[in-house]
């Protein structure tokens, strides 16, 4: 909680509700007092540090936070509220819900006009305020002044220029409110914002609890169920969604497990449990591969490709790794994205752009082995004589403890791109005696950029040593 807290403006929202012949329940009663919590001042008590919530699905979140924005549109008139995602289609989904919630007999009296058009989705009241609805994958939000409230849907996935853009819009208004709300984000998700908050408000709960006064200008609530709950229990199912059972009944909970596929989706999305390494504690020292981060520069002599891909292909990445003049060696992505039969058409397109392609490297296993056939043989169609390097535990090992030790020790560039960036904050490692690789089963498909960009290193020094150790002999 936000400190210094002696009021707050829910009541009157309450009312309002009452009046648009919306009812909360305690849960949303409570969140609703929390988030409108004021100090003396009479301004918002997370006014400045924002709201934070972190949520699993189907607990009607859009609902209570939809109709406590539409309860101070009333109350409040003239001021402008934006409300964003970062996929055009969530955006469009929630304007979908808002708009039939505006529509409803009680509420349609104080709606002037709700706009569908594409980019300029509206809902307008009649005493001129409005809500704006966008995707931030498409820069809503840039340049719009005097904005009373923002609402960051999808805060698992929040890019400080996004933040850029928009958290400016609220500036100029005396009493704005900021609220973030998301599912635990996947391991692939550029959540830096959402997980520095969320370390932020547990350092802080935890100092309170050790009887320290802590002054907070952010609210967070996270709702979930604890690592290694059953998620079949009854008990932790209410835990996780207070929406359970009497508004989100086990059929529903069912149908979103079925659908997302993926246990350990399930987990994140469905019962709102944090991954155990999704706090940036992870193998790799994020400031130093940051300190390693730069411009990408021409590449002179030869350069190794190298391809990976999950079981189930939901990510497939295409590396390379090549040196400029300097002789640092540079590692870029090629390409990173789910399925991986685009992969062996890519590859020969790649090698016979440039020439100085001289091998490519791909594991030796049940999941890439369909991948390393499809590429060898197109290789061999299109004549190219670049070597397809398979590697076994001990070469994918050290692949992994050389990658590791450039990182840590060593001299590399990167371009910092994202699908690479997320692979190196989700790296965990499999530790085997007295060796290690990067976890797949721990880290999910999001760290296969950084299996594919670890063999590429590998193979690429280990033939510019070769190189070395031949000019030694001739001398």
């Amino acid at each position: 909680m936000p400190s210094g807290i002696v009021s707050t403006g829910y009541p009157a929202v309450a009312a309002q509700c009452a009046k648009m012949g919306v009812e909360h329940d305690d849960w949303q009663q409570g969140l609703g007092r929390a988030i409108l919590a004021k100090r003396e001042t009479g301004l918002y008590a997370a006014g400045i540090g924002g709201v934070l919530i972190s949520i699993c699905r189907q607990v009607g979140k859009t609902f209570t936070i939809g109709t406590i924005v539409f309860a101070l549109c009333i109350l409040f008139p003239g001021i402008k509220v934006l409300w964003t995602a970062h996929h055009s289609a969530t955006s469009d989904e929630t304007f979908d819900t808002l708009a039939a919630l505006a529509r409803r007999k009680r509420i349609r009296p104080y709606i002037r006009q709700i706009r569908a058009g594409n980019g300029k989705q509206r809902i307008l009241f009649t005493n001129g305020s409005r809500i704006m609805f966008g995707a931030r994958e498409h820069g809503f939000g840039r340049g719009i002044p005097g904005v009373a409230i923002v609402v960051f849907d999808e805060a698992q996935i929040l890019t400080s220029k996004a933040l850029d853009d928009m958290v400016p819009a609220a500036n100029t208004v005396k009493n704005p409110l900021v609220v973030f709300m998301g599912t635990p984000p996947k391991p692939e998700d550029r959540a830096e914002f959402f997980k520095t908050r969320r370390r932020t408000a547990l350092k802080i709960k935890e100092r309170r609890a050790a009887g320290e006064t802590v002054a907070s200008n952010m609210l967070y609530l996270e709702v979930g169920a604890n690592a290694g709950d059953d998620p079949n229990d009854p008990e932790v199912r209410a835990r996780a969604n207070p929406s359970y059972p009497h508004r989100t009944p086990d059929d529903a909970i069912e149908r979103m497990r079925e659908l997302l596929g993926d246990e350990e989706s399930f987990k994140r999305e469905g019962l709102g449990i944090w991954d155990e390494d999704s706090d940036g504690t992870g193998a790799v020292d994020l400031a130093l591969w940051k300190a390693h981060r730069g411009k990408l520069v021409a590449t002179t002599g030869p350069v190794v490709l190298a391809a990976d891909t999950n079981l189930d292909r939901k990510l497939s990445a295409l590396m390379a790794v090549g040196a400029g003049a300097d002789g640092v060696p540079q590692l870029r992505v090629v390409e990173s994205k789910a399925g991986s039969a685009w992969m062996a058409e890519l590859v020969v397109r790649v090698c016979h752009e440039h020439p100085e392609v001289v091998a490519i490297v791909i594991d030796e296993k049940k999941s890439t082995e369909p991948m390393a056939e499809a590429v060898a043989s197109a290789l061999e169609d299109a004549e190219l004589a670049v070597a397809v390097v398979r590697t076994s535990y001990p070469d994918m090992a050290e692949a992994c403890s050389v990658t590791f030790d450039l990182i840590h020790e060593g001299v590399m560039r990167h371009s910092g791109d994202a699908a690479l960036e997320a692979a190196v904050r989700s790296a965990v490692k499999d530790e085997r005696e007295g060796s290690f690789t990067w976890s797949r089963r721990k880290a999910g498909a999001a760290v296969v950029p950084l299996v594919a960009g670890s063999l590429a290193l590998w193979e690429w020094l280990r033939r510019r040593d070769a190189d070395y150790d031949v000019m030694d002999s001739i001398g």
